[in-house]
């Protein structure tokens, strides 16, 4: 079985350091750790900048299902851009509807989807408080998950989570900018702002968070004995 991902820059590879100038502080999504917690073979076709309309357009989306064998899992996490394009891409119409076709295509051929919540941007207010970034974006998918009865990975609970459990401080170590600052290092303008792709620690705690997901999917540690009888009782 091989785990397929389509998605965004938040999802897709790393690149080697281009936008950091330095190869270790990479920015890359979730997508490129993957592989190192789980045993199944990971193919990740997530694009920079792709909404579920250029995914397909682009050709992106006939890689993915190009290589489609039954039994494959094709995680599928968009959202970030498609927000950009409203009049088209609404997250309860032209979004959901694109969605529904990629679940549609990936079981004719007899492989799983699993839908994912778009991460959080990592936004926080004057008071120190988490913003919601993506509106009624994630709401739709969790909708449409019921729906189609479709696993979801909620993506965007995890990352709120994750960032105000380490704090506004240490949550920034997750993206290049807070990465760099603990090692001193000076990036340009445009990264310093840059809440939304991620460094290698990042992407490793939200690739952790999927493979644990997919795991309880595919029903790991299901058939094992409880082990409550073993504990000490107080």
């Amino acid at each position: 079985m091989t785990i397929h991902l389509a998605g965004d820059s938040t999802v897709a590879p790393t690149d080697n350091g281009a936008t950091s100038g330095r190869p270790d502080l990479p920015l890359l999504g979730w997508g490129d750790e993957l592989a190192r917690f789980t045993d199944e073979p990971v193919h990740n076709r997530a694009v920079g900048g792709a909404t579920t309309k250029s995914f397909r357009d682009e050709g992106h989306w006939e890689k993915v299902t190009a290589r489609l064998r039954p039994g494959d899992t094709v995680v599928i996490q968009f959202g970030h851009n498609d927000q950009k394009e409203p009049e088209t891409l609404a997250a309860d119409d032209g979004y959901r509807l694109r969605l529904t076709g990629f679940v549609t295509e990936v079981r004719r051929a007899a492989a799983r989807p699993v839908l994912a919540t778009s991460v959080e941007r990592r936004m926080f207010d004057e008071t120190g408080k988490l913003q919601y970034s993506h509106g009624p974006y994630p709401a739709a998918v969790r909708a449409l998950g019921r729906e189609l009865d479709v696993p979801v990975v909620d993506l965007n609970v995890f990352t709120r989570w994750l960032y105000t459990w380490l704090g506004e401080s240490a949550s920034a170590e997750l993206f290049v900018h807070g990465a760099a600052a603990a090692r001193g290092i000076e990036v340009d303008a445009a990264l310093a702002k840059d809440n939304t792709h991620f460094t290698t620690a990042g992407a490793a705690a939200v690739a952790r968070f999927v493979a644990e997901a997919l795991h309880a999917v595919d029903g790991v540690g299901d058939d094992q004995e409880p082990l409550g009888k073993w504990l000490v009782r107080p």
